[in-house]
């Protein structure tokens, strides 16, 4: 084996190990996960410091988040570059951070279950969504999972990935901390309004690129459709989040249809704009080829990480 292939197959293990895992299994149900420890140490957090009066909630979030986050990091660190420094535990925290084939296996199980009942597609979709899904139709169901679908392909894969590219597996872990603390308090509720303000805007920034980037992999995936692409430059900010539009216009593009529209959180309703104009019906058709675009976006971040990592890699050594 020549040195320069020798360097690609050391930067590119970690990576290719973490990811072929979470194709075989998806996310580890039985083992402790270190998702479960985030979401632990936030709700603890919370409890203990989300009290008083505006400012001192606003204050205390941002303490928080940014202490939580830098704790991440430099635990991973030092774990993966000092203590630790092992290819199988590299393997395996990349393994911890990746989730796409976990979202296609529940977004699957959505529709199966709309098969059976309107009741068992409701309950399922509940899984993998923050809204009320009491009163949702079958198609509301159905969008709802082909949205958490596009979104989560960038926060649950692409958006990993990218911080693995720029800053190893302590990045990535970083990244998976920011995406608790937004996923449990940077809600626009009363409650995390302003205790969750930072943790939300560190969500925003860390999901900036990444989720333009998802969408032009989506896009990308999809053919290079020069549609596609005008449709997600006029939709990609018809939403309430700065980022999550960008993934879900690029997939409302590819299946001709429109997402979006006003939800309910938490017993209040959030007025979003609709996403496209085409209001067909979706059906398991329009689920496996999202499922397909999803796949062939994550092939080819992975391979972009890898190639960049094997550059730097040998560059360096």
């Amino acid at each position: 084996m020549s040195d320069t292939l020798l360097y690609i197959v050391l930067a590119c293990a970690p990576l290719l190990g973490g990811w072929l895992l979470d194709l075989l299994f998806g996310d580890p149900a039985r083992l402790p996960h270190p998702v479960v420890l985030f979401g632990r140490m936030t709700a603890w957090c919370e409890h203990r410091f989300n009290t008083g009066g505006k400012r001192r909630r606003l204050f205390s979030g941002a303490i928080v988040a940014v202490a939580l986050v830098a704790v991440v990091y430099a635990t991973t660190w030092i774990l993966t570059e000092q203590l630790m420094p092992w290819l199988p535990l590299k393997v395996i925290l990349i393994f911890y951070c990746l989730a796409g084939t976990t979202l296609i296996r529940e977004v699957r199980d959505v529709f199966t279950a709309l098969d059976r009942s309107l009741e068992d597609g409701r309950r399922q979709v509940a899984r993998i969504v923050g809204r009320d899904t009491s009163d949702l139709s079958a198609q509301e169901v159905r969008t709802a999972a082909l949205e958490t679908l596009a979104e989560n392909l960038s926060d649950g894969v692409i958006a990993p990935l990218f911080w693995y590219m720029l800053l190893g597996v302590p990045g990535m872990m970083a990244y998976k901390m920011v995406n608790t603390l937004d996923s449990m308090i940077g809600y626009h509720t009363e409650r995390y309004l302003y205790f969750g303000r930072v943790a939300a805007r560190l969500d925003d920034a860390a999901n900036y690129i990444p989720a333009r980037l998802t969408a032009l992999l989506m896009i990308a995936a999809g053919g290079c459709r020069w549609h596609d692409l005008h449709f997600t430059l006029r939709y990609g900010r018809c939403h309430a989040s700065p980022n999550s539009g960008w993934p879900e216009a690029a997939l409302a593009a590819i299946l001709d249809c429109r997402f979006g529209g006003p939800h309910h959180y938490f017993g209040e309703l959030f007025d979003k704009p609709y996403i496209g104009s085409n209001g067909r019906r979706l059906d398991t058709a329009d689920m496996r080829k999202a499922v397909r675009i999803n796949r062939r976006a994550e092939v080819l971040m992975v391979i972009i990480v890898s190639s960049i990592h094997s550059i730097v890699y040998i560059l360096l050594t």
